[in-house]
């Protein structure tokens, strides 16, 4: 079978803002590409359509694993798209092998329903290497998805416990889904993420562990008491959802809503959005100049020197980095 025809920007841009489904993948997969000549295109295709994003409620969706995440988003998916006539686009980010660096992909066969209703577009994208298990292209995917005209994009984290912070950077609400009767163990992890939460959403209140559920609802709410108050100026509430039986699904969207209307009414809303949007430039000068460091040809060669230097202990890697950085040269200039 022929490899497709490469396209260029303007029909990229066009694809997408037609909303058709396999350009867009294909877009997202253009931004996902470290090869430098589908950087460039990806970027041009970004500029093309970014006067029309921005339009969509952005949520974040994290969980410890096992906390039911893809079954949650399929639940309340389906609300979206059947009751509320939503068009959704979900990015799920799967763990990456540290090993073999391959990921499973699977969310898609969790979410079967969502995955075959053309009014909902998923796209697994594999972590990679990023801190908190959210893609690099991450970003990207979510303003090609707003372009294409979804109403509600949800992002998906991998939830294995290390910073969430990125995922809170590029979203609107930040949903946090817990698991009655957990254990103490996991209190560390759990507080600096509650901290961060627009809510609280605890899952699986069915099948016997309604009870449960419920006393947990009452120690998170006395927990958020002790919190500082969100910069949002909205309280952070705790629901109860099942996904199986779809309880309390409805209230969770309707406090999505009402937050966003209620900050952006008092502007928090827009101010966080550019928040974000300075948080992602500084991010991309670094990553940029990391990029531009390691492609310096005076650096490519000396450095399984210093490294093995580093490691049998005859140079400290503060020295190393400094004589490799005065190796690199201007890094403002493109290798």
């Amino acid at each position: 079978m022929p490899a497709p025809k490469r396209l260029t920007a303007p029909e990229y841009a066009a694809g997408i803002l037609a909303g058709n489904r396999t350009i867009l993948g294909r877009a997202i997969t253009l931004v996902e590409s470290t090869l430098p000549a589908d950087q460039a295109l990806a970027q041009e295709v970004l500029q093309a359509v970014l006067p029309h994003t921005g339009r969509s409620l952005r949520v974040g969706i994290t969980g410890v694993p096992g906390v039911g995440k893809s079954t949650f988003i399929e639940a309340l998916g389906r609300h979206l798209v059947e009751t509320l006539g939503k068009q959704l686009a979900v990015l799920a980010v799967d763990p990456s092998s540290q090993r073999g660096g391959g990921s499973i992909l699977g969310d898609k066969t969790r979410m079967p329903w969502l995955s075959a209703h053309p009014s909902a577009f998923i796209r697994p994208s594999p972590a990679g290497t990023s801190l908190g298990g959210v893609a690099r292209a991450t970003r990207e995917a979510l303003l090609l998805c707003e372009a294409a005209g979804h109403d509600v994009i949800f992002v998906e984290t991998v939830g294995v416990g290390q910073s969430e912070t990125t995922v809170h950077g590029m979203v609107d609400f930040f949903l946090l889904l817990m698991l009655a009767g957990a254990g103490d163990e996991l209190q560390g992890l759990k507080r600096g993420i509650m901290e961060m939460a627009d809510a609280l959403c605890i899952t699986k209140a069915d099948h016997g562990n309604e009870q449960a559920a419920r006393r947990a609802r009452v120690d998170y709410q006395s927990a958020l008491h002790l919190f500082p108050p969100s910069p949002s100026g909205q309280a952070q509430p705790v629901l109860l959802t099942s996904a199986v039986s779809g309880t309390g699904l409805a209230e969770v969207w309707e406090v999505i809503e009402n937050y966003a209307a209620a900050t952006r009414q008092n502007g928090y809303f827009q101010q966080r959005r550019q928040q974000q949007q300075l948080q992602w430039l500084h991010q991309s000068i670094v990553q940029e100049l990391e990029a531009r460091f390691y492609a310096a040809a005076a650096v490519r060669k000396r450095l399984p020197d210093m490294q093995q230097a580093v490691a049998a202990g005859r140079l400290t890697p503060f020295a190393a980095a400094t004589e490799l950085l005065e190796l690199s040269g201007d890094l403002t200039k493109t290798p």
